[in-house]
């Protein structure tokens, strides 16, 4: 048997059957990992940012946000603990804080905050659409299949009250004119 021939047989009997038999590569493993190191990250600044937050909207998009990103960090702790892979390092919790403890100075705004949620979405959409291409294993294509729409459905909730409380800046329009 020649080498290429040895070397499809290799291939197609670990990438065959039931997807999570299949080992995870590399490029997975990475997407994974720093997917949830990113969200812990996030939690702790959104959950910070909850207290800086004075409009009630605003916080209850926090609080989604929050849960959205521990819904993911569920699964992607699943996926790498079952692949025997490390999990990084979470924040815990961040104790409450009353929004009129923090001196004007040092607040963030809520249109700011709303920016920082929308900046987070547009990255994340992203991130999620290069793990599933990049993804061999359909059960993970499939997972970031389903965070990449519930990203985009969070996304077009944080547009709506930025449009609602007229805190989104859109870039320079162009109105092409009769000449």
């Amino acid at each position: 048997m020649n080498i290429q021939k040895l070397a499809r047989s290799v291939f197609m009997g670990i990438l065959s059957g039931n997807p999570q038999d299949e080992p995870m590569h590399y490029g997975e493993v990475f997407a994974a990992w720093t997917n949830l190191l990113g969200n812990n990250g996030m939690i702790a600044g959104y959950q910070a940012l909850t207290h800086h937050a004075g409009d009630g909207d605003l916080k209850k998009l926090l609080e989604e946000g929050i849960q959205g990103l521990q819904n993911e960090n569920h699964q992607l702790e699943e996926l790498l603990k079952v692949n025997g892979i490390g999990l990084p390092a979470a924040s815990p919790d961040r104790p409450s804080a009353n929004l009129e403890d923090i001196p004007v100075g040092a607040r963030f705004t809520d249109p700011e905050i709303s920016a920082t949620l929308s900046k987070d979405v547009a990255a994340g959409l992203v991130a999620c659409s290069q793990a599933m291409g990049q993804s061999i294993r359909e059960d993970i294509a499939m997972m970031y299949g389903q965070f990449h729409q519930a990203k985009a459905q969070f996304g077009a909730k944080v547009l709506k009250l930025n449009k609602e409380k007229g805190w989104l800046i859109p870039p320079p329009l162009h109105a092409k004119g009769n000449e």
